[in-house]
């Protein structure tokens, strides 16, 4: 589907994107990674067209296989989770269609709904914060910028030309950052309430879009607990939805919903996955 999208489609796709976006010099119309830029919209519109044709609402990539593609898919991944299709990476098909279940729950409700993953830690006493993000695929959904920024870098992951992505950040206010797990004989929904923060000085060395937060009731408890969990290494991050969204969701598809949040303590949530267990075995 990518080699049949034509020249005039991708042009036309291109000026939708100078109408919505910034760009660096190098992506740029005349800047000398400019063609990387239209190589996306290209891998945009077929991806499309190619989950319009299955009656695909959601889809996952594998960085190992790009057959067909000049760079890995980030801003196509991107704008087509702006457009309400679910993503995850790396064959994470349940992340991905949990990410279209969130989106489709969300509706027009203010905030935004994305794929992320625990980037990286900021550890400081009383300080401890996680940035969310992925390799290139974060949605603009979550974006505080009106206008967010088109750049092009290296990536040594996937042995293709440099992708296109957007970078961004994400505004301050309460979110939740969830993983979907199979259990063998039921899904466990496992949901950490975190405050997001805005982000506190610019990261010039980290090119790609994310979230800043702090994990309740904090990250040692949050953490500790998101691993007694069997929480996974995908997430899903919203500042669309809440705990309440969580605990209905599950109790309309016999799905096991469990919360961390500011109430958190390890020992009752030990007891409250050993009642789970017991419960889901009885039911069986």
């Amino acid at each position: 589907m990518i080699n049949q999208v034509s020249d005039g489609d991708v042009n036309a796709l291109i000026d939708e994107y100078e109408s919505l976006y910034r760009f660096t010099d190098v992506a740029a119309p005349g800047g000398e990674k400019r063609q990387n830029v239209l190589d996306a919209a290209r891998i945009e519109l077929g991806l499309k067209r190619f989950l319009e044709a299955e009656g695909c609402q959601a889809f996952t990539t594998n960085f190992q296989t790009l057959h067909g593609m000049t760079q890995l898919p980030g801003l196509a991944v991107q704008r087509l989770m702006g457009q309400g299709y679910g993503f995850a990476g790396e064959g994470d098909w349940k992340t991905a269609a949990l990410l279209r279940i969130f989106k489709v729950l969300a509706g027009d409700r203010p905030g935004g709904t994305s794929f992320v993953e625990d980037y990286t830690y900021h550890f400081s006493p009383g300080n401890d914060l996680v940035l969310g993000s992925h390799m290139l695929e974060v949605c603009p959904s979550i974006a505080i910028e009106e206008k967010q920024l088109i750049d092009v870098l290296f990536l040594g992951i996937g042995d293709k030309a440099d992708p296109a992505r957007m970078i961004f950040s994400t505004p301050a206010g309460h979110a939740i950052n969830a993983s979907v797990i199979d259990m063998g004989d039921r899904f466990r929904l496992l949901v950490n309430v975190v405050d997001a923060i805005e982000q506190p000085k610019p990261l010039p060395k980290l090119p790609v879009a994310r979230a800043l937060w702090c994990a309740q009731p904090s990250l040692a408890t949050a953490s500790e607990a998101w691993i007694l969990g069997g929480g996974a290494h995908h997430t899903v991050f919203s500042q669309a939805l809440d705990p309440d969204d969580m605990y209905l969701y599950g109790e309309m598809n016999d799905i096991e919903a469990l919360v961390i949040d500011e109430h958190t303590r390890l020992p009752a949530f030990k007891d409250a996955l050993r009642w789970n267990q017991a419960y889901y075995r009885l039911k069986r």
